[in-house]
């Protein structure tokens, strides 16, 4: 069995790490290069990067951070937030980065799945989904859960997947923040439906959440950003606990 991976999440305004609760309510995280080292040393197997506020005229600084992180770390690391072109990833992949994800521009343009796939390969290419529950259903969201579109989740994921996407990045938006626990019952339905890993995202809040998301939610990897921003939980002693429960990962 693959080992299952953890991933801090650091979400990017204004070149500052934040953290909120449900996609609001944003509160100062740290310095995001300083973050990065501290996670790559203290044994993440992979960071995410996401810039919550990226627009057009920010993308040659994000590019400048991805360097100075790339500079930092010696793990795989993800960056997202406003990504909408086969350009706009070269320059991110040239200044550092593994893996970029994109998210809102998937669903506006899904063919640039295919040409990102196309032109970098379908390890290189993370598609975030965004969703919440509405009248019972998994609804996709876009501008960080602004914008509730007609797309649900389980068929939209499935899209992603034919497209040659190499990875699903699904982040509940009720969830998020919480600390109650990670969608798991919606993890385990994408895990079983699709055939390419997928990254919980969303509610972690204590190591059982973790090891809840793994066994119950067949989850690949799982995200978090406030607990191990905070201190509250440290990447050492999660992995240790869930080698004890037998959940196979990299010490």
């Amino acid at each position: 069995m693959l080992a299952k991976r953890i991933i801090p999440c650091l979400d990017i305004k204004d070149g500052r790490t934040v953290k909120g609760v449900n996609f609001v309510d944003l509160r100062d995280a740290g310095d995001p290069v300083e973050l990065a080292e501290v996670y790559s040393r203290e044994g993440a197997d992979e960071l995410v990067f996401l810039d919550i506020s990226a627009t057009e005229q920010k993308r040659k600084t994000l590019a400048e951070l991805v360097y100075h992180v790339a500079e930092k770390v010696n793990i795989p690391f993800t960056v997202g937030g406003g990504i909408s072109s086969v350009e706009d990833v070269d320059i991110l992949l040239q200044n550092g980065a593994d893996k970029v994800s994109i998210n809102s521009s998937a669903v506006k343009n899904p063919q640039l799945i295919n040409d990102l796939v196309a032109k970098f390969g379908s390890q290189c290419i993370v598609v975030a989904i965004d969703a919440k529950q509405i009248e019972g259903k998994w609804m996709v969201h876009l501008v960080g859960g602004k914008v509730l579109t007609e797309k649900e989740l389980f068929s939209w994921a499935k899209e992603v997947e034919e497209r040659g996407a190499g990875e699903i990045l699904f982040t509940s938006m009720d969830h998020d923040g919480t600390k109650n626990g990670f969608a798991n019952r919606a993890l385990a339905k994408l895990s079983t439906e699709l055939n390419i890993p997928i990254i919980a995202s969303g509610g972690a809040g204590t190591i059982k959440h973790f090891t809840d998301t793994f066994v119950e939610g067949k989850a690949d990897a799982a995200l978090a950003a406030s607990v191990f921003h905070f201190k509250e939980i440290k990447i050492t002693d999660l992995k240790k606990e869930l080698q004890r429960q037998e959940i196979p990962v990299r010490l």
